[in-house]
């Protein structure tokens, strides 16, 4: 009964069958009529004007955003928790050609106004420091919580007084989108640039690079080209996007891994380090516990040594859930 990881799901039969039909002469690289499409389709989803190119990991289109905002001598302050510092190995300082990432604290992993105006009072003027050029933020967070539009919109205020851009880190973006209940420009609020996961949520290898300033396209381009990004076939990742987009099942998919969440945390109780707001839970158990439920036929991966983290995907069956739920409930 697997829970270790949304990565570890299988790829949605509706986006085999998009790859599937891709699978046809076209023109090469992004030229073709299916990545052609995507900044149209996101431009209905979002409701403004953007740029949309994929590319084929989640740490690739995070520092393929960075890049539009972010100067070799710049920073980006983000949290010391997020997937950028913490699992990404360099990757942010290799594509910035080394710009620092500048770290900030929060509740759960979760930036906020206060958290980021301590690290900006560190920052003296001039040529002697690092400067901030940009914030990152992740939805959802890497606790698995999401950011209300009205924390959204206070951040927002702050990068437009200290002329900062700002980066959103999507992986889960679908699972914020499913548990806010609004809509994805009210999910994404004030950013500059989307990191849109598809990968989590029922495709191969595709995640998609949503610039709000459609200018900034071109930059990416070479970016992505020059960090050896620009696939010959880039059709089979934009029919992935569009498989889960178009039609809205890249929502059904996401809230389904966040009710089969929500079942777990209801045998979890006080164990759980925060009530679920996506399709992830970190519950705090002991060694033998974790032992106890593993000898059950469940994985998942240890947190630290306190807590396990619990990952529901697009195919998990709620049966599962609900078996592991009253497994939590009886020890």
């Amino acid at each position: 009964m697997q829970f270790l990881s949304d990565n570890a799901a299988r790829v949605h039969p509706l986006v085999w069958d998009a790859m599937h039909r891709a699978d046809a002469p076209d023109v090469p690289y992004d030229g073709d009529a299916l990545s052609q499409r995507l900044d149209a389709v996101f431009g209905d989803l979002f409701g403004r004007p953007c740029a949309v190119l994929w590319a084929s990991t989640g740490t690739a289109a995070n520092c393929l955003a960075l890049t539009t905002m972010v100067q070799p001598h710049g920073g980006v302050i983000c949290h010391r928790e997020s997937h950028i510092e913490s699992d990404e190995c360099g990757a942010p300082g290799f594509f910035l050609h080394g710009a620092k990432l500048l770290l900030a604290d929060g509740v759960g992993a979760k930036l906020d106004v206060a958290g980021i105006e301590a690290v900006l009072l560190g920052i003296t003027r001039g040529v002697h420091q690092v400067q901030a050029h940009a914030i990152s933020i992740t939805q959802v967070s890497e606790y698995g919580l999401a950011y209300a539009p009205d924390e959204l919109a206070a951040i927002g205020t702050l990068t437009k007084v200290h002329g900062l851009g700002l980066h959103m880190d999507g992986a889960r973006f679908a699972n914020a989108v499913a548990y806010l209940g609004c809509t994805p420009a009210e999910a994404a609020g004030p950013v500059d640039a989307l990191s849109f996961g598809c990968t989590k949520n029922g495709a191969m290898d595709a995640d998609a690079v949503v610039l709000f300033d459609p200018e900034q396209a071109e930059l990416v381009r070479w970016r992505r080209k020059r960090a050896g990004h620009l696939h010959s076939k880039g059709r089979f990742m934009a029919a992935q996007i569009l498989a889960l987009v178009e039609g809205g099942l890249w929502l059904e998919l996401a809230a389904h891994a966040n009710a089969a969440a929500a079942e777990i945390a209801s045998g979890a109780g006080s164990r759980a380090l925060f009530a679920p707001q996506s399709n992830e839970l970190f519950v705090r158990l002991t060694p033998t516990e974790r032992t106890a439920l593993r000898a059950q036929g469940f994985a998942f991966y240890d947190w630290d040594a306190d807590t396990a983290r619990l990952v529901c995907s697009w195919d998990t069956r709620q049966e599962h859930a609900t078996v592991l739920a009253r497994a939590l409930a009886a020890l």
